[in-house]
């Protein structure tokens, strides 16, 4: 099996075998005669075998015209790019860092894997899977330029072709023009311009004509400047009235619904609003509380608006949500389980937790959950006394500890999306 010969180009070779349905083969060898030499872990592989449209062997380690930061990708990066297509970009993110150190073990030379942005990545499969034809990412093949430049020459008469013909007899002059051509030529009319077009002995003097037509100019300059000295008369007597700014959109708080949850729709505003925790069954609730799908409570968050309070929104589930709402969501309690955010529009936690506020509450001592860890920093953790029925409200004098650092990075978080005293977020 010969080595790929430098007019194959591997980018184009693995959009074809992605085309062709016939997958490439990572091998250690050039010529992969035996099972022994084919390796599918890019970590020790050396060479990628294409079985389809030619049979053709890589080098790993060979740029592709795919540029990153103005510089080109190896295939080795390209084809990794490919196979984790359908992880997400922290996953993928994680695993390229892995044969990163994999490749750095097995002392292999060629150099690091380079990690695709988003964008990179996006416009690579879409051009490998045959969306798009070009891209600002990849660079031309120089049988392209060569063929762009020859047709641009061509074009111009410099090269090639048939040599441009200037209308007219002057411009045909001492050129072989083929017959057919010529009697085209000859029935073609001669084109002025506006000098020519008025014909005659001598110029014609219409200095007569801008006379006659000077009292016709001045009676319609004198009506123009009447109709808009009575235009700006009715704007003086009906003035516009002012524009109204939008209103500010009322924040939304998301409960998780799990049964399980330290917080549900029974106990999280007299939480919030007072500082002392009361278990969700608690007879001494209100039974409104009980059976409401939607609850309104207000704070004031002084780096916001010092002047009135804001009105939140309290859910336990975005069934009504439209998409405009999930940029008012400014805090999501979660209990750990990634269920819950099946039917959010950021249905991966870290995703959430990038644009939003999440919060874990649970007893003071317990383990916090491992999925709670590993989610981040986008996640506050807290942890309430737990509760004894036959306790004082006194002794619960920590809850509103809890309770003031909920609102606090509640607050940084919504100051940070652009929330102000008269607009909602901007981002």
């Amino acid at each position: 099996m010969a080595l790929a010969t430098t007019h194959q180009d591997p980018l184009l070779l693995l959009r074809q075998s992605i085309a062709s349905s016939s997958p490439c083969i990572p091998t250690i060898t050039e010529e992969a005669a035996t099972a022994s030499d084919v390796d599918l872990s890019l970590a020790e592989a050396k060479f990628l075998h294409f079985p389809s449209p030619i049979n053709a062997t890589i080098p790993l380690s060979t740029p592709t015209r795919f540029t990153s930061s103005e510089k080109p990708v190896d295939l080795r990066s390209i084809y990794f790019a490919w196979l984790k297509k359908d992880e997400s970009i922290p996953d993928y993110n994680d695993q390229a860092s892995s044969l990163d150190a994999q490749l750095s073990a097995a002392g292999v030379g060629e150099g690091t894997v380079q990690k695709l942005a988003f964008v990179e990545r996006l416009e690579l499969i879409t051009w490998l899977e045959g969306g798009s034809d070009e891209s600002e990412y990849i660079k031309p093949l120089p049988s392209d330029t060569t063929n762009a430049t020859a047709s641009a020459q061509v074009a111009s008469g410099a090269a090639g072709g048939i040599a441009p013909v200037t209308s007219g007899a002057t411009g045909r002059v001492g050129r072989n023009i083929d017959p057919r051509l010529q009697e085209i030529y000859n029935g073609e009319r001669k084109m002025g311009d506006r000098n020519t077009a008025l014909r005659g002995i001598k110029p014609t003097d219409f200095s007569h004509v801008r006379k006659l037509a000077q009292p016709f100019n001045a009676r319609k300059a004198a009506q123009q400047a009447a109709a808009a000295h009575a235009n700006n008369a009715t704007l003086a007597h009906n003035p516009k009235p002012p524009v109204r700014k939008a209103a500010r959109p009322d924040p939304i708080i998301l409960l998780s619904p799990s049964a399980s949850s330290l917080l549900r729709m029974t106990n999280i505003k007299s939480f919030l609003e007072s500082g002392t925790y009361t278990p969700a069954e608690s007879s001494s609730l209100t039974s409104s509380s009980a059976s409401a799908s939607i609850l309104h409570m207000e704070r004031t968050l002084p780096s916001i608006d010092a002047a009135r309070s804001i009105r939140f929104i309290i859910v336990d589930t975005p069934e009504q949500f439209k998409p405009e709402y999930w940029a008012r969501v400014v805090a999501v309690f979660t209990t750990g389980q990634a269920w819950q955010f099946k039917n959010y529009k950021w249905q991966s936690p870290y995703d959430l937790f990038r644009n939003t506020l999440g919060v874990y509450i649970g007893w003071r001592g317990d383990a916090l959950p491992d999925t709670v860890k590993s989610w981040g920093r986008g996640v506050l953790t807290v942890q309430v006394d737990k509760y004894n029925i036959g306790a004082a409200a006194a002794s619960r004098w920590r809850d509103r500890e809890v309770v003031e650092e909920i609102w606090k990075r509640i607050e940084d978080n919504m100051r940070n999306k652009g929330w102000r005293r008269d607009s909602g977020p901007t981002q």
